[in-house]
């Protein structure tokens, strides 16, 4: 690759120009501007993969280019720039919150093991109920789009409208030959906005346009829609625990998280009472 060539051309300038003072810890520098290194490692790890050996290398040229930048305004910055210390300080306070999050995160990890049982999951759903109400409409029941030109389509009118296991065989017998997309949730809660999008509808409100209707039937100009809708909740009405169960589940878990770290700091500090670690300077 061309790319390859170019970097080799750079390593021989840095070799010529380059400061042996610098522990470059076994990378290798490509370009050096105010102490700053920008080394063949780095780019070569940027570098897509599926570029050309020429679009790698106009690539590596940018990628160059604008690092040279960077460091040429980040270098003017600093002469004109006041505020240090406040810089200073949101830096540290910005390298103390990665730090935090990553050695709670591997706490977490190594002592919270274990998943949470059912019964945890519809206790906390019983403590909590009206923070489980349904933000927009949930439905069960079974849909079918099948071309116009399917046949039997009397016989499928009647085996849509129809919840009994004998109809929903059928209506699976046919959908395997004939459908050009076919959805049973009569076991499981969907989301009404996802399933009515599936119908060709304009924007409608949909706890109205569900209320007064449980059976639709529409057809475009290449398909007919089927949609039996046998449950329905509206906005605002409780949310079933079956629907509810994924949130209620990040929700107990998330408890679970801030209680853990509340005893972990609280045993931090207990500890460094004890042993005389924290000096108070006002009473």
């Amino acid at each position: 690759m061309r790319i390859v060539g170019f970097i080799g051309l750079l390593l021989v300038l840095c070799v010529s120009c380059g400061k042996p003072s610098y522990d470059h810890r076994g990378r290798t520098p490509l370009v050096e501007l105010y102490g700053h290194f920008l080394y063949r490692e780095d780019l070569q790890r940027v570098i897509p993969q599926s570029l050309s050996a020429d679009d790698s290398l106009l690539f590596a040229q940018h990628y160059i280019r604008n690092w040279v930048e960077d460091i040429l305004l980040y270098e003017q910055a600093l002469q004109n720039v006041s505020g240090d210390a406040e810089i200073e300080n949101l830096v540290f306070n910005y390298r103390k919150a990665l730090i935090m999050h990553a050695y709670q995160q591997a706490l977490m990890q190594e002592r919270l093991v274990g998943e949470l049982t059912e019964e945890e999951l519809r206790t906390y759903y019983n403590e909590n109920l009206d923070a489980f109400k349904a933000e927009s409409p949930l439905i069960k029941g079974l849909f079918m789009k099948v071309p116009l030109t399917a046949p039997n389509l009397r016989q499928v009118r009647q085996w849509y409208k129809d919840g009994r296991q004998s109809a929903v065989e059928n209506l699976e017998k046919y959908s395997l030959q004939h459908a050009v997309k076919y959805e049973y949730f009569y076991d499981r809660w969907a989301s009404a906005s996802e399933v009515i999008g599936w119908l060709p509808l304009k924007e409608l409100n949909l706890d109205e346009f569900l209320k007064k209707n449980r059976h639709i039937e529409l057809k475009d100009t290449a398909f007919w829609y089927f949609l039996n809708i046998s449950e329905y909740i509206r906005t605002g009405e409780q949310e079933p625990y079956e629907a509810a169960r994924s949130q209620v589940k990040e929700m107990l878990l998330n408890r679970r998280q801030v209680n853990f770290m509340n005893q972990v700091k609280s045993d931090l500090y207990r500890e460094a009472s004890e042993d005389g670690e924290i000096k108070y300077f006002v009473n």
